[in-house]
């Protein structure tokens, strides 16, 4: 499920260009509200935020060249070739690089709190990870409403 929500997030957002608005201005209205929310939740101080985010940024646009650049092609091509269809060979070679993406992805993830937790303590580090879902279960919820 863990794995699921940040993908449904980054494969499905394209969808909420349907008003006619670009994809860039709705990621930006979403980046704006992220921020936002994350810096309440977290209670940042002025200077808090000025160490914050460029590290937080940092650690976004790599994930986000992690899902976008490596994740999103294999599944496409999975589902081009669809599961049933390939070779054990090739659904292995897949499942590897898919693997090795998740791994990079664990392994951002420890980078941040490793350089989070001396500007935040342990226990906001852990505050951060609880607004990030929450935010991401507002986010869905909206778009679920949206669409329904």
């Amino acid at each position: 499920m863990k794995l699921i929500l940040p993908l449904l997030l980054v494969f499905s957002l394209g969808a909420f260009a349907q008003d006619g608005k670009d994809k860039k201005e709705k990621w930006a209205q979403i980046k704006a509200l992220k921020v936002s929310f994350l810096t309440t939740e977290l209670k940042l101080t002025s200077e808090e935020s000025e160490k914050f985010w460029p590290i937080y940024n940092a650690y976004e646009e790599k994930q986000f060249k992690i899902k976008h650049d490596k994740m999103r092609p294999l599944i496409k091509k999975i589902d081009e070739i669809g599961p049933d269809k390939m070779s054990e060979k090739d659904a292995l070679s897949y499942l590897d690089q898919l693997e090795d993406a998740d791994e990079e992805l664990f392994n951002l993830r420890k980078k941040l709190v490793t350089d989070m937790k001396p500007l935040l303590g342990p226990a906001r580090v852990l505050k951060l990870k609880k607004a990030e879902e929450d935010f991401n279960k507002k986010l869905l919820s909206k778009y679920k409403d949206k669409k329904g």
